[in-house]
């Protein structure tokens, strides 16, 4: 599976970004395939690791905050692996062909 995920404190003040740095180390920690971009992270692996991973980032992300943000989407399809890698590929290859 294929979990795109944004966390946001809440009430920690204007920039987020110690809080998101600290959940973008967990993920980057657990050796699972992912990428990060201006908006979510994208981790990918099965559902049990993946779902784990994504808890403890919001539980870093937490820390000193009163309120968490969740924004969670999956993708699950079985035998799929690399999709991450895959999924861009297939659209960059028909983006080529215009």
């Amino acid at each position: 599976m294929i979990v795109a995920f944004s966390v946001t404190p809440i009430g920690v003040g204007e920039s987020v970004a110690p809080a998101v740095a600290r959940a973008v180390k967990v993920v980057r920690d657990s050796g699972l395939p992912n990428r990060t971009d201006a908006m979510f992270t994208s981790i990918e692996g099965e559902w049990d690791e993946v779902m784990d991973v994504v808890r403890r980032a919001v539980e870093a992300a937490a820390e000193g905050a009163s309120r968490v943000s969740l924004v969670l989407k999956a993708d699950i399809r079985e035998g799929v692996t690399d999709g991450l890698t895959r999924k861009v590929e297939a659209v960059e290859t028909l983006l080529r062909e215009e």
